[in-house]
């Protein structure tokens, strides 16, 4: 059985014009992560205006990002 550690980062910007630049910082990392793993993808959920967890995820494929509203 493989174990899957489940890493989640929250991100809250207050300016749209930063959005961007700080989601896919946060993705970057994760992919970091996966690679180390190599069993899960990228899940981006958004939240609200400005906040977003992106969490390793089972659900997503090995090497993909996925975005859910």
């Amino acid at each position: 059985m493989t174990q899957i550690a489940h890493e989640k980062m929250e991100v809250v910007v207050h300016h749209a014009r930063d959005v961007d630049h700080a989601l896919n910082s946060s993705v970057r990392e994760l992919q970091t992560r996966a690679l180390a793993q190599g069993t899960a993808g990228i899940l981006i959920t958004k939240h609200g205006p400005g906040r977003f967890t992106l969490e390793l995820s089972p659900e997503v494929p090995f090497g993909y990002t996925h975005e859910k509203a």
